[in-house]
């Protein structure tokens, strides 16, 4: 199993991958990605702007046709083109560098797309903000199906996700129907949080995660007693952190573990590893507040779980690809290994005989999405058939 490899880099391999396992249409794909293959031959970051225009334009002619739906009344297929739509647009938005030209723009129109797809479609997620010290959290609410009060699992971002792409993982659809809720969240550095409010990464995750828990134990239809957690990517030093010291959270997991990403920082100054976005520094800086490397590696000085796994005291998932080629799985190992104080604890590692071998499963993430819905329905009271 491997990626899409339609390009001659991995990043931009990656974001069609991940665009291809939201939800995308391979003849968008092929259609957005033919005119600009020579343009991925520059490298990584030269080509971007070219990327941002072919799969901007994908997005605005399905609004488009989403408009011609909707004059029609024929409202859920208006709703599945606009949701197509958003992805592309916010696809285009993730790969330009900081500041780049019509980036907001860009973002703007991918929310606003996003947001009409929900209500004309009328799909189970509702837009919410979480109070934090300094500005709100927005995030996703997919709630469960079934009789309440139920389970609820917080999801949080990787490094340049976002809540939409969360919520398009389809985790929050195969949670619900085991009948647990999901929040996903654009916590600090992330998302909203980063581009419209300028709230860098909180390394201590249970800052942030804290107010999640607070917000969800106000809320009638959710059991406080279980709450789980999850992250993608750099949400796998994100979600850990929080489950050790938040002792509110009843289980825990992470899709990819980043045991200790400011390990990676100095791998990747020795291009070691892959990036996993284009114009990398630009945008960690951007991300952590920094103004320079040194600023950067002082403020990512904490994205390092060596010393807190012991602090989690309940049921943990590490899952893995096996040939990640970003984050090593040497480190799943080193998460699983110092769950010394978890009364259940499990590394899964996905191999070529299943996939989801990449980076987050980003060639096929059936699998991850499977296994981690499932283990929140066993340690939180859900159900698996």
């Amino acid at each position: 199993m491997a990626l899409f490899e339609y390009f001659p880099n991995y990043i931009w391999n990656l974001s069609v991958s991940i665009a291809m396992e939201s939800g995308a249409q391979i003849g968008e794909i092929i259609d957005m990605c033919q005119p600009i293959k020579d343009a991925a031959a520059s490298g990584a970051d030269a080509g971007t702007p070219a990327f941002m225009k072919q799969w901007a334009a994908m997005g605005d002619k399905l609004v488009d046709l989403a408009a011609e739906d909707e004059a029609k009344g024929r409202l859920i297929s208006a709703s599945n083109k606009l949701e197509r739509a958003a992805l592309y647009l916010i696809t285009a938005e993730r790969m330009q560098g900081h500041g780049h030209p019509g980036r907001q723009e860009t973002y703007a129109k991918a929310l606003a797309t996003f947001e009409k797809s929900t209500k004309l479609g009328k799909i189970n997620r509702e837009r919410v903000e979480i109070p934090l010290e300094t500005g709100v959290m927005p995030a996703l609410y997919t709630r469960a199906e079934g009789e309440g009060p139920h389970p609820v699992v917080v999801y949080c971002n990787g490094l340049d996700s976002c809540k939409e792409l969360l919520y398009w993982s389809r985790l929050p659809a195969a949670l619900a129907r085991r009948g647990i809720s999901t929040l996903c969240v654009d916590q600090p550095g992330s998302g909203e949080t980063l581009r419209l409010q300028g709230l860098p990464v909180d390394p201590h995750s249970e800052h942030w995660a804290s107010k999640a828990v607070d917000w969800l134990e106000a809320r009638p239809e959710v059991d406080p007693k279980r709450i789980g957690m999850t992250g993608i990517s750099l949400g796998g030093h994100f979600a850990p952190r929080a489950v050790a010291y938040e002792p509110r959270f009843a289980s825990g997991a992470c899709w990819g573990a980043n045991h200790n990403w400011l390990e990676v920082q100095h791998k990747r100054m020795k291009r070691e590893g892959e990036n996993p976005v284009p114009h990398y520094w630009a945008h960690v800086f951007w991300a952590f507040g920094a103004t320079d490397m040194d600023d950067f590696l002082a403020k990512a000085e904490g994205m390092n779980l060596n010393g807190h796994m012991d602090g989690v005291k309940v049921p943990f998932l590490v899952t893995h690809g096996a040939q990640d080629r970003q984050i090593s799985v040497d480190y799943a190992h080193d998460c699983y290994n110092q769950l010394v104080n978890s009364p259940r604890r499990e590394l899964k590692i996905f191999t070529a005989r299943e996939g989801g071998v990449e980076h987050v499963g980003a060639d096929n993430m059936a699998y991850g999405r499977d296994y981690i819905a499932d283990w929140f329905a066993e340690t939180l009271g859900g159900n698996v058939a």
